[in-house]
């Protein structure tokens, strides 16, 4: 019986680095872009120890670091590529600049905004998209019309567009709003535009549409562009994930460069799950000292499930505990008169 063997394979170190995903990796290697102990490789069939010098492109790939998790909101209008061949602004040329390289857990197309994750470790990448996670998506997604609930139930059931099938999602009606309709959306598969084409074969057009979840992440109260750190402890709760560096809790939320949010009727809806401006207060306080002890700053890792829109509002809510004032400020009190 020949021996395995030792290491582990090319593409699989490559990605555990942060180089690219395995698959990426794996064109690298056919495309001579690898060399091991100076010599180029051609196949990805190859093991290498921790002891082999790799180089890509003429550079050295440093040891692999723990696997860390970032939650991003994507703002509309950046494609969720390192490049775009159109020349067109991607997710991450607006990251911070002091982080490391990452790459995006699935992808959220150019019209689409929301909650993205984002990691260091090509295998962890690849663990979330797989379908056997099985980690439920939720959106937010306004569509053109009126629908019923009964035009909805092909979505419920599985439906099939241009011969490929889509899978069985979960679809609330929320309200209707003048000639559009807000509806939660729930899927467990990440298939190519999947609810703008599946919306498009009953007839509706998505002119909104916002991921709030990925799993047990939330959006939470993030603003676009924003970026938080998970921490070491979430991960190896949330995903048995071996122990990353110590855990001295989450950084402060974090924004790329402003993005200009195109115009039009879209640019005036409000984000979805967000709290308006306030003071900090004695409850606030206890509010924040509470969140630390959740995953991520701000919004915690809780269950898959999104908060679905108050009736009678029309657009995505914003924070219950945050109300809006009546204009004018608070009446005056009328002095009692003395006896």
């Amino acid at each position: 019986m020949a021996e395995t063997p030792k290491g582990e394979r090319i593409a699989k170190t490559l990605s555990r680095a942060g180089i690219a995903s395995r698959r990426e990796a794996e064109r690298m290697i056919e495309a001579g872009l690898v060399t091991v102990n100076g010599k180029p490789i051609t196949s990805p069939a190859l093991n290498v120890l921790p002891t082999d010098r790799i180089m890509v492109e003429g550079k050295p790939v440093a040891a692999a670091e723990p696997a860390r998790l970032w939650l991003y909101y994507k703002p509309e209008g950046l494609v969720t590529s390192a490049s775009d061949e159109k020349g067109r602004e991607t997710v991450f040329d607006n990251l911070p600049e002091d982080m490391p390289r990452v790459m995006s857990v699935g992808r959220l197309d150019l019209n689409s905004e929301g909650l993205l994750l984002l990691t260091n470790d090509g295998e962890l990448k690849r663990r979330l998209e797989l379908p056997s996670t099985g980690w439920l998506r939720k959106y937010r997604v306004r569509v053109k019309g009126n629908p019923t609930d009964v035009d909805l139930e092909p979505l419920r059931k599985g439906i099939t567009v241009e011969g490929e099938r889509f899978q069985s999602m979960t679809v609330t009606m929320d309200r209707h709003q003048g000639a559009n309709a807000w509806l939660t959306v729930g899927l467990r598969e990440g298939r190519n535009r999947e609810i703008r084409r599946a919306m498009a074969a009953i007839n509706l057009t998505v002119n909104r549409l916002i991921r709030v979840s990925y799993g047990p992440f939330r959006l939470g109260e993030m603003e676009p562009g924003q970026v938080e750190e998970v921490r070491a402890k979430v991960l190896r709760d949330q995903l048995g994930l071996d122990a990353a560096p110590a855990d001295t809790g989450t950084t402060a939320p974090r924004r790329g460069p402003r993005i200009a949010k195109p115009g039009g009727a879209n640019a005036a809806a409000p984000r979805p799950d967000t709290a308006s401006a306030r003071p900090a207060t004695a409850k606030t306080a206890a509010k924040t000292a509470a969140a630390k002890t959740t995953g991520v700053r701000r919004h915690s890792a809780a269950s898959d499930t999104a908060k679905p829109l108050a009736k009678g509002a029309s657009s995505p809510p914003r924070d219950k505990a945050s109300p809006a004032k009546a204009p004018g400020g608070p009446k005056p009190r009328t002095p009692r008169s003395r006896a």
